[in-house]
Formats: C-alpha cells, structure tokens, sequence
C-alpha cells in the first residue's frame, strides 16, 4: 500500500491517494476539485483512480468527487448517513472496501457533521489485524478535534454533536493502537478547528497523550471544551456544505466558461447589473492604483476565506489582476464553489492607460506617521479590523474592534466626517477594509502598513490584554 498525502496551503486543506501495487488500483480521500494532481500520480505509479471516498459533506471547500468520477469513472463513495443527489455507494460502520492489498474499513464517526466517517486503513501484505493508519477528515486533527459548531451541520445544535463526536473518539478512533498513524483532512490554519497543529500527520498515541480535547474529562466537559472560542464562520461554509450533496457542474467545465477577456466597458456594464469587481493583486498594487469600486482581496492571503465571505455566492464576478493571473484567481475562487466569473479584465490595470477618470489611489499610512498623528488636535478614528482575540491580544490605544467579516452589516458604526486609519495584522484584511469602505462612499480613509507587525516592530505602545 503506497499513502500519498496532498496539502493544500491556501486552504490548509490535505488529501490523500491510497494505491495498491499489486493490482494498480487506487482511491482518492477527500480531494479538493481541481484533480489534476491525483491523476497524474496515479498514472506515475501505473494505477487507476476506481474510487473516491468522501470523509463528509466539507463546508470549507467543494471536493473534486463529481470530477473524478466524470474523468475517471471512480466509484464515488459515501457514509452511510450521508444523502447526496447523484448516485454514491454507501458504506455502513464497519463495512469493508478492498482492493488488492489494501483494505479500508469505515467507521461511522459523527460529531463534526452528522453523516462523518473515519476511514482505517490495512496493508494486507503486511497485516490483516493491525492498521497502518486512519484516514480522520475532521473528527480528529493532529493537536484538536472537528469543531461540532459549523452552520453546515443543519438540523443539529453544537452540543448534540459534541457529545457524538465525544463518543466517537472515545467509542471508535481512540480504540485503535496507539502506532495507527493519523491522516486528518487539515492542519494550522483551518477553521475547522481552533488549535490544529502545523505536522502533516501524527499517530493515534501521540494525539491521546498531547491533543487537550483527548485528556480525561467527562462528556460534559468535552462539549463545553470544544464548542467555546471557535473562529468565526466564513458565510461560504453553508453554501459548500449543500453544494458537495448536489450534483453540479465540473471544474474544467466551468473554467471553459469564465475565463472570458472582457474591455473596461464590458467590466463597468457588469458591475452596473450588479457583478462584483475584485482585484486579486497585493495590496501595496491595489493601493497605488485600482478601478475605482474594486475591492481587494489578494491572491498572497487568505484567499479563499475571504472571497467566500464578502462575495455573494448568487451574484457575477469580474476579475481584476496582473495579465497571467486570471485562471489560478477563478480556479481558487471555484474550490470554493464561487463559480459566477463572467470574466476578467483584459491586460489588467494597463486597460485603464487612457481612463484616468477610472484610476482610484488609496492614502498609506506608516506606523510612525498614525502615531505621530494620535496626538494631535485632529487624531484619526482607529479601526481595527482584525478578529476579537487578536484584538484583545494586543491593540493601539484608542482603536475601536470591528471585525472584517461584520464590517460591511456595522459600517454605519463608522463617522464619515473623520479621518480614519485602518489596521490589521499585515496590511491583507485592511486593504480590504479599506476598499469595501471606500465603495460605500468612505473619501477620508487609510490604510496603515504592515499593520499591528509595523507598530509592534516600531516598539510603539500596545495596550496588553488584562491577566
């Protein structure tokens, strides 16, 4: 049995593709949509894709199921529990899919979402009693557990889930030898979870005695553990939770449709019906120059999740970017089911040479320059855009906390009549920031750069979190 493990940073996202040597079969765990990268290796390793097993219907991402099975007639492979609209095998706890040498045998594990299972893997060749390893998807990640709290999990409160996923840990995946090794399907950086480490993977011993939801504590205890200070909900997450049960157009088919060169006439006739501008560029581009009514969200960040959670899922998209850039933007925007691109600015900002009148600049600000500002008679309105903890981590003094992800529903909080600094950890989010507001008619706006790492490394006063 060979184990190939898949990471994808943007979305701290891991897949997996299991072959059989002997008999050149292979199964695909948990895939993220554009499959290339399973196909390939497969044909590297002389295998053919014949199955794809999802873990549960992922709220973070859409899974490339639907296109293996059109590229490569895999078997698409569910739990038991799980209700989809095109046609799946469904494998019941314990129930046994085998080919060759390998041997996947499921256990029904719910708790993250109501239909989850875990996937434990044999190599025969090797054992048939002891498994080399479980394939967890998010009911157990390397240092934390799925998260029982995501709006995905319809119908059910956090806390019925929590205790499931209590009894499936304690019930299922805690009862195989300590020597198992642990695949999850996320590591740091996903909001599935609060404290997932940065390994690739780890072994069931190793997460009993160091993952803090795993220690001795009663049912009670778990749940209240689990479901408190969970990161915030992209508003995508419903959306793709619902998506990967339908049947729906392929990738390949879409990006076929979207990647379409558009003028800046035929951009402004879009975002008159109502399409979406998004320039994808970095900030310190953006900020020099952008079409005016653009919003930034760039490529260099957290891309998806926040794509997925200013941009409305049932409205059109129109990319802005560096020539070049256009595919791997609608790509990464169709991982996540924003499948709307009506198409992209052709040459980028170089379209806009002769449309000055188009041409909108953003104020930067340094760190030195917003403090130096603070203590005069005309000091800015602080806003800092960054999540709650961050904030109560450490802030500027006098900054007020409103988050990105509540900005646009909240913006009226914030004066017109003011100049205003925007600050974030990095300059990402308050370029961000700075771009919705300026859409909204905000002109006294700027953004501070490098954000709280700036101030912090300019040893300028931080007001410290009460111990």
């Amino acid at each position: 049995m060979i184990t190939k493990q898949f990471y994808l940073g943007c979305l701290a996202h891991a897949s997996y593709l299991v072959v059989d040597e002997r008999t050149k079969t292979a199964a695909v765990i948990d895939p993220q949509r554009d499959v290339d990268q399973y196909v390939e290796e497969a044909e590297r390793l002389g295998a053919t894709i014949k199955f794809v097993l999802l873990t549960h219907f992922h709220a973070d991402f859409v899974a490339g199921h639907l296109e293996l099975r059109d590229r490569m007639g895999a078997t698409i492979c569910l739990g038991a529990k799980a209700k989809a609209e095109y046609e799946a095998t469904t494998l019941e706890d314990e129930d046994v899919l085998e080919f060759g040498d390998v041997r996947l045998r499921i256990l029904e594990t719910p708790g993250h979402t109501p239909e989850g299972i875990s996937i434990v893997a044999y190599d025969l060749s090797k054992s048939a009693t002891e498994p080399e390893s479980v394939f967890t998807g998010d009911t157990l990640f390397v240092g934390d557990v799925g998260r029982p709290d995501l709006l995905g999990s319809i119908g059910f409160t956090a806390e019925q889930l929590g205790e499931q996923l209590y009894d499936s840990l304690h019930g299922k995946l805690l009862t195989l030898p300590d020597a198992t090794i642990v695949y999850p399907a996320h590591g740091a950086g996903s909001l599935c979870g609060k404290k997932l480490g940065d390994e690739a993977h780890s072994t069931i011993g190793e997460q009993r005695r160091s993952n803090y939801a795993l220690q001795p504590m009663s049912k009670q205890e778990f749940v209240k553990i689990v479901t408190a200070e969970q990161p915030m909900v992209p508003q995508y997450f419903v959306y793709d939770a619902i998506l990967n049960r339908k049947e729906r157009q392929t990738l390949d088919a879409n990006l076929e449709k979207v990647l379409v060169p558009l003028t800046i006439d035929q951009v402004l006739d879009a975002a008159k019906n109502g399409a979406q501008v998004i320039d994808v560029r970095p900030a310190a581009d953006f900020e020099g120059a952008h079409l005016v009514g653009s919003v930034n969200i760039g490529l260099d960040g957290s891309f998806a999740t926040w794509t997925g959670t200013i941009l409305d899922t049932d409205r059109d998209i129109v990319i802005v970017g560096e020539p070049g850039s256009e595919e791997e933007a609608a790509v990464r925007l169709g991982r996540i089911g924003l499948d709307r691109v009506v198409g992209y600015l052709e040459g980028g900002m170089g379209a806009l040479k002769d449309r000055a009148d188009l041409v909108g600049f953003a104020e930067r600000l340094t760190a030195t320059d917003v403090a130096a500002k603070l203590g005069g008679a005309d000091a800015p309105y602080l806003l800092d855009v960054r999540a709650e903890k961050e904030f109560e981590s450490g802030h500027v003094e006098g900054a007020v906390n409103l988050p990105l992800n509540r900005l646009e529903e909240e913006l009226a909080s914030v004066p017109k009549d003011r100049d205003v600094v925007v600050i974030c950890r990095s300059s990402y989010r308050s370029s961000t920031a700075c771009s919705l507001m300026r859409r909204a008619g905000y002109t006294r706006v700027a953004d501070m750069v490098g954000g709280m790492n700036a101030w912090s490394a300019n040893d300028l006063p931080v007001v410290e979190p009460v111990s």
